[in-house]
């Protein structure tokens, strides 16, 4: 069998370090599964075995793998069985005659009894009898028979086969190793390819774990060249009996398990020599995920020398290559299945389609033209050049290609694979779309005392509806574009009237930044609701006026106007839209007028009038009412003076006296007018009588000390006769104390 390989099968192989085994094929289980195994009569299942002869004469059975196995890129495989041969013998001189396990090319037609064991006549393979009956001196034996040829001795008995190179017959084992018994003895069959001649096999066999056969074997016969075969165990009996059986039987059938049979390259030649160039190991991961693991044989199929040199592998015509993978640990079938199809073609480079982002509108983006994927071919040259003639002329390459900063268009990259191979490529530039938006406006009610400031919730503004955006808002152009200090809680943002910013990302990454105008609606006040003045006795309607969505008086009512309104303070909140104004409108009491002074002159009296609201009315009944403020022809003593304001709310009234006139005096001591004297005005408050000459100078004073009277004299000295003026001046006894003022003159005759 040749070493030299992969293939499709298998690996019969004893793995002690728990690597890759698979136990394809096995007979094991209580009952025994015989499952992908032809059973040949008279074999039978009995339990936990395989029984292939009952103890009775004239007996043959087998059993066999019903499809064929390949060792022909298998190093080293493995087979273990334990077989049983017992029995009673019949006749009694004996037992017979013993079993076998093969390999042979052919699915056997019949099975050979007697010294036979069962295996065909002529068969070609590997066959492995176990002996107990020898058939020169028909006396008990138990020899081990290897055969590597094809079985034709007389009575296709291997006991007689002797061919050279490829026969082995161990000594009598019955002295130490007796093949009868009632127990199972433990068989394994180990076949490794000689190191020295490939074509030849060195085979191993251990009982119960001794080595009882190392041998190397060449095929002769039918088994030259023999690269495919049936597993499988018979037995036979001839003129003496025994049972003869077999249990856990396992036989490896692992080859290299690769990722795909078949990869592909197309590459250029080189244009001087034509041949293309080709490193095959670097396919070696395509085939097997940890390469190191295994070794690589490269044949050009057709040709069974390996390629010498498989790194720099030279073709000039489509070419198929022959992998096969050798596991170096030994446990595994070589796999001959790995094909890498070389062709040759001219190289191309594709044409591709770079799209970036032209955030917010911008005329140009920066493109990395690098990333555009023109070829796949590893270790290629690209330059890139802003037209197609300077790309034919090699002049203005473009020098930033990482970072080239474009409007929409096209670049044009030239490309040179290691080979020498050149191909042109157009690059066509292109912006993604931007997400849909539009400036936006938003109002809010105003939320202080001015009216000035208000919340926001910006992502009430409709800037955009295009799913998937997102939106950060900023309080300036500048930030938006420098993504820095973003609003933190756009949803309640105070601020007056005034713009932000929003930065709107579409789910490309791209975005635009648009522009939101706050507007604060301010307070919306009446303008003919007024503050009011009546009299405080008086009621008054108040009334907001019309526009406005909804009222609500301090009052509780919810009408436009309030009527029957006293004097006091009231509120009204006022709707407009969905802001809501409190205005604040008094009614006020009228002020009342106030008599600063009266002016008394002889029977007329001038009411000097202040506060309240000019014009004013003057009455002596509180009836009859007159504009001018001077009373004349009054009579002597009291009177009542009556004065309204303009808002002719109750009058105010003071009384006033009308002192009698005196207007000369004789201080001559007869007690007839000697004195001015007014003691009848002492009830009056603060009274003072004041006597001038004709200059002005003050005289005398009359007060309470003097008794409000004057008798000529001036510092205790009498005064020339003559005429002389006199101011009496008090304080009625009303609320405002009102001043009032009489003026006389008076002749004074004194005795000189």
């Amino acid at each position: 069998m040749n070493k030299n390989l992969l293939s499709c099968v298998a690996l019969f192989l004893f793995c002690f370090s728990a690597l890759l085994q698979s136990q394809t094929y096995q007979l094991i289980g209580n009952p025994v599964v015989t499952t992908g195994w032809d059973i040949v009569p008279s074999a039978t299942v009995s339990g936990d075995f395989i029984q292939l002869t009952a103890n009775q004469t004239g007996q043959v059975g087998g059993i066999k793998l019903n499809a064929p196995i390949n060792l022909k890129y298998c190093d080293k495989w493995r087979v273990e069985f334990d077989f049983r041969i017992d029995g009673t013998g019949t006749p009694a001189y004996g037992n017979g005659d013993g079993l076998a396990f093969w390999y042979l090319n052919n699915p056997p037609a019949s099975y050979t009894s007697g010294g036979g064991l069962g295996i065909p006549a002529n068969s070609n393979g590997l066959m492995v009898g176990f002996d107990i009956f020898n058939n020169s001196t028909e006396a008990q034996m138990s020899k081990i028979h290897v055969l590597y040829g094809t079985n034709n001795t007389a009575g296709s008995n291997i006991e007689f086969n002797n061919t050279a190179g490829s026969t082995y017959h161990t000594a009598d084992l019955n002295p130490t190793q007796p093949f009868v018994g009632a127990t199972y003895k433990h068989v394994e069959v180990l076949g490794e390819v000689s190191p020295t001649n490939p074509n030849n096999w060195v085979i191993q066999i251990k009982l119960d774990n001794v080595t009882v056969v190392n041998q190397t074997f060449a095929p002769s016969g039918g088994a030259i060249g023999m690269t495919t075969g049936y597993f499988g165990f018979s037995a036979s009996t001839g003129a003496a009996s025994a049972r003869h059986s077999i249990k856990n039987v396992k036989v490896y059938t692992d080859k290299v398990p690769i990722l795909q049979n078949t990869v592909s390259q197309s590459n250029c030649p080189n244009p001087t020599t034509g041949f293309a160039t080709i490193n095959l190991t670097s396919f070696n991961t395509q085939f097997v995920a940890n390469p190191s693991n295994y070794t690589f044989t490269y044949y050009v199929q057709g040709n069974p020398t390996p390629i010498a040199n498989p790194t720099s592998f030279q073709y000039n015509a489509n070419t198929t290559i022959n992998v096969f993978v050798k596991d170096n640990a030994a446990l595994l079938c070589d796999n001959p299945d790995g094909k890498i199809q070389l062709t040759l073609g001219d190289f191309t480079a594709s044409n591709v389609t770079l799209t970036t982002c032209n955030n917010n509108y911008a005329t140009t983006a920066t493109f990395n033209l690098t990333t555009a994927a023109v070829t796949g071919t590893p270790g290629a040259v690209k330059k890139y050049y802003k037209t197609l003639a300077d790309l034919t002329n090699n002049v203005n390459e473009i020098t930033n290609p990482a970072a080239y900063v474009s409007a929409p268009g096209k670049v044009y990259v030239k490309v040179t694979t290691p080979q020498g191979c050149t191909g042109n490529a157009e690059i066509t530039l292109s912006f993604f779309p931007l997400p849909v938006a539009t400036d936006a406006s938003i109002q809010t009610c105003f939320g202080d005392t001015l009216g000035i400031n208000g919340i926001f919730d910006l992502t009430t503004a409709n800037v955009s509806s295009e799913p998937g955006i997102t939106k950060v808002f900023y309080t300036s152009l500048d930030n938006a574009i420098n993504n820095t200090n973003p609003i933190a809680n756009p949803t309640l943002y105070p601020s007056s009237s005034g713009t932000v910013y929003v930065k709107v990302t579409g789910t490309n990454s791209c975005y635009v930044i648009r522009k939101i105008t706050l507007t604060v609606i301010p307070p919306t006040r009446s303008s003919v609701l007024k503050d009011k003045i009546i009299c405080i006795e008086d009621r008054t309607n108040l009334d907001a006026g019309p526009g406005f969505v909804s009222y609500e008086w301090s009052t509780g009512a919810t009408t436009q106007s309030i009527s029957g309104i006293s004097v006091g303070s009231y509120w009204v909140r006022l709707q407009t839209g969905n802001c809501y104004t409190i205005q604040l409108v008094n009614v006020k009491a009228a002020g009342n007028p106030v008599i600063s002074s009266l002016d008394i002159k002889n029977n007329t009296i001038t009411v000097n009038v202040s506060g309240g609201t000019p014009a004013y009315q003057y009455s002596l009944d509180g009836t009859n009412w007159q504009n001018s403020n001077v009373f004349t022809g009054l009579p002597r003593g009291e009177n009542t003076i009556f004065v309204k304001d303009s808002y002719d709310c109750e009058p105010i009234a003071v009384q006033v006296t009308v002192p009698n006139l005196i207007n000369a005096i004789t201080p001559n001591g007869d007690n007839i007018n000697d004195v001015i004297d007014y003691t009848e005005l002492a009830y009056k408050k603060n009274l003072v009588f004041t006597v001038y000459d004709r200059y002005g100078n003050k005289k005398f004073e009359a007060d309470k000390i003097r008794n409000f009277k004057w008798d000529g004299t001036s510092g205790n000295k009498k005064l020339p006769t003559g005429t002389y003026w006199y101011t009496i001046s008090w304080n009625e006894n009303d609320k405002n104390n009102t001043q009032t003022i009489y003026n006389g003159w008076v002749l004074l005759k004194n005795r000189e």
